[in-house]
């Protein structure tokens, strides 16, 4: 039935190209209209009557005075094209946001994009690395004075920050986010300061340390980011798995007997490394809520793929299969994650009130585990 209709919007496409008078012509039913409003007239202005209190009326489209008279060139009349447009150059990806005294990077990219160019802006400019965790988002730098940073840095530094004495030692922490909308990211700076000399290993402050000097580093880096996307910098694959990937992966069974994986992760990371997981493992996202921490996948669907779309011959020959058939196959299912302590359990269920089988709740896990690492 569905290739009949199919076979039958085809021969009507057919058809109307043809060159029937009655569809195309002057007189057909999708003749051009473009030009019909010159031909229209001016009717009277609305009347109220006498006896009836109103505001006054006034036309809402008047029609301009002295304008010139078309109906002589009715005939050969062509619309106008309109101006084109002026071409506008491209938002950058990146933005620097500030609430008080805080300011951070918001990137139009994933957490694990981010991550890799912004540890290297911080080594190319001479800042060691002292401590990195890719799980939880964040790396630290040694304690450096800013004659040991690249030239450029320390001499931008140096004019930009204030209140720093000359042979005072700093660190910084970056930490880079998973964004309030999905696939983007903020980066957040802080920084410690110690006298020359001491030893003293100082902590990080909870919000901020030196300001112009967290500030002057958000700018540069701002800088350094848009250009690294305007030359279309790339991504490993293997810096994406590691950002997100959980410290320790386990399947086990809760005291029901029902299959659950343990992540070493916290929140974020683990939501965003099984939704990455999903996505490797050809499983099909219908929707998700990561406030509830939910992810509702189809089994009998593979993982959406927006630039793979059939073409209209394959639309037409019903190739597609259409919602109705979608639905009668369908393996719906919920991967629920819930907060235990510093880790993540990862649970699989039919619907808000049913465990999934347990065989199936394990086929879906063993897919996560085998693409999260």
């Amino acid at each position: 039935m569905k290739r009949l209709a199919g076979l039958s919007a085809l021969a009507l496409i057919i058809s109307s190209t043809s060159g029937c008078a009655w569809v195309w012509g002057d007189d057909g039913y999708f003749r051009d209209r473009g030009s019909d409003y010159l031909n229209e007239r001016q009717t009277a202005p609305m009347q109220v009557p006498p006896n009836v209190e109103a505001k006054r009326l006034d036309p809402l489209l008047p029609v301009p005075n002295q304008i010139a008279d078309s109906t002589a060139t009715v005939e050969g009349f062509e619309v106008p094209r309109p101006q084109a447009l002026q071409a506008t150059a491209e938002s950058s990806p990146f933005s620097l946001q500030k609430s008080g005294e805080s300011r951070w990077l918001v990137a139009q990219q994933a957490p694990a994009e981010v991550w890799p160019v912004a540890r290297q802006f911080f080594e190319d400019n001479g800042f060691r690395i002292a401590e990195e965790r890719p799980q939880t988002g964040e790396f630290s730098t040694a304690w450096q004075r800013f004659d040991e940073l690249s030239t450029t840095m320390a001499s931008r530094l140096s004019s930009r920050v204030a209140g720093v004495e000359p042979d005072s030692e700093t660190r910084v922490r970056v930490r880079v986010e998973p964004g309030v909308q999905r696939n983007t990211s903020e980066i957040f700076v802080v920084s410690a300061e110690r006298p020359a000399g001491s030893q003293v290993d100082i902590p990080f402050p909870s919000r901020t340390g030196n300001a112009s000097l967290e500030a002057a580093l958000l700018d540069e880096m701002l800088a350094n980011l848009a250009r690294s996307a305007e030359q279309g910098g790339s991504v490993s694959l293997l810096a994406a798995r590691d950002f997100d990937a959980p410290s320790r992966v386990s399947l086990n069974e809760d005291g029901n007997g029902n299959p659950l994986l343990n992540l070493g992760a916290d929140f974020d990371r683990a939501w965003s490394g099984i939704g990455r997981a999903l996505e490797a493992g050809d499983v099909r996202i219908d929707d998700l809520n990561r406030t509830l921490g939910v992810y509702y996948i189809n089994l009998a669907e593979g993982a959406k793929k927006p630039e793979e779309k059939p073409g209209l011959i394959g639309r037409v020959f019903g190739s597609e299969p259409d919602q109705e058939e979608i639905d009668a196959r369908a393996e719906r299912y919920q991967v629920r994650l819930t907060r235990v302590g510093d880790a993540v359990q990862v649970s699989v269920e039919k619907d808000l009130n049913t465990v999934a089988p347990a065989d199936v709740a394990r086929r879906i896990l063993g897919i996560i585990q085998d693409n999260l690492g």
